[in-house]
């Protein structure tokens, strides 16, 4: 009797893998999305534990080796690897501690957008008739305006700095989450697992929260990894501008303001920096494109 019990649990759970386990194999099944992971792994690792990563203070500056070119160059030194900028601070502690300030801004402006995203799109499809439409064209208004030209607006409005970009992101990135969810509710307002919840008396906040919200992550959840990518990308353009964080804090965007008027005397201290933005945003996205494939039921049948 044991052993017919079993085998025949070891039989279903080969039928039936776990749902972690399907998810990393469909997951897997992207070689691109599998490389994404790694290099975003290792920028992580790299950020958190930056002080340590560095060799040296980002801020120090050496004063005998400015425009020092990478250590492979000639006239390299093996102390500064990626060389040094136009102060002679080490590019490469500079690019390891800008990594903490892209991530949190990515992070932070994410999830300063997704959560009121959300609950905006979650009343805006149960109310379809009554506060929906006031919230969708509001939402096409911001959509109408570029989204860096509107950050941009934003932060001169409150100054440049941390706070206030991560705020401008958030909002610009907000319309997208918004009419996202909004989708997503108006499709499974008409299943019938929430016919059988209402007629069983359910309230409207758990129908929002528990019954609808948790069938409409999938696509939420791969548009905030795309949101990353883009959150990175407009932190660098305001960097760049002079709207974000400012110097001598290290940040990818500020730090190629900085360097743009030596790109032909040392092409490395502006090539660095948009290198490691290029490849951080085509890690994101790719990332993307696997969570898509494992968490679209139609994607995964169809491999």
């Amino acid at each position: 009797m044991n052993t017919t019990t079993h085998a025949s649990g070891v039989d279903q759970a080969l039928l039936y893998p776990s749902p972690l386990k399907e998810f990393w194999q469909a997951f897997a099944h992207n070689k691109g999305a599998v490389a994404g992971l790694v290099f975003m792994l290792i920028l992580v690792f790299c950020a958190l534990f930056a002080p340590w990563v560095a060799p040296h203070d980002p801020s120090e500056q050496y004063r005998d080796f400015l425009l020092t070119p990478p250590a492979w160059l000639d006239g390299g030194q093996m102390q500064f690897l990626l060389g040094t900028d136009e102060l002679g601070r080490d590019l490469l502690s500079r690019l390891i501690h800008g990594a903490r300030l892209s991530l949190l801004i990515g992070l932070a402006s994410v999830v300063m957008s997704l959560i009121p995203g959300i609950f905006l799109g979650l009343v805006a499809g149960f109310f379809p008739r009554l506060i929906g439409p006031v919230i969708t064209r509001l939402m096409d208004i911001m959509l109408a305006l570029p989204s860096l030209l509107l950050a941009v607006a934003i932060v001169a409005i409150l100054g440049p700095g941390l706070i206030n970009t991560i705020f401008a992101i958030a909002i610009v990135s907000l319309p997208s989450y918004v009419r996202l969810t909004r989708a997503a509710v108006m499709g499974e307002l008409n299943r019938d697992y929430v016919t059988a919840s209402r007629l069983a008396g359910a309230s409207l906040p758990r129908l929002m929260f528990i019954c609808v919200l948790p069938n409409c992550m999938a696509p939420l959840i791969v548009q905030a990894t795309l949101s990353f990518s883009s959150a990175i990308l407009d932190a660098a353009a305001l960097g760049f501008l002079g709207l974000g964080v400012q110097p001598p804090t290290p940040e990818w965007g500020t730090m190629l303001a900085s360097a743009r008027d030596y790109i032909e005397r040392a092409w490395w201290v502006v090539s660095l920096p948009g290198l490691t933005i290029l490849l951080s945003v085509l890690a994101i996205n790719l990332m993307g494109d696997g969570l898509r494939d494992a968490l679209d039921p139609k994607l995964k049948n169809a491999q």
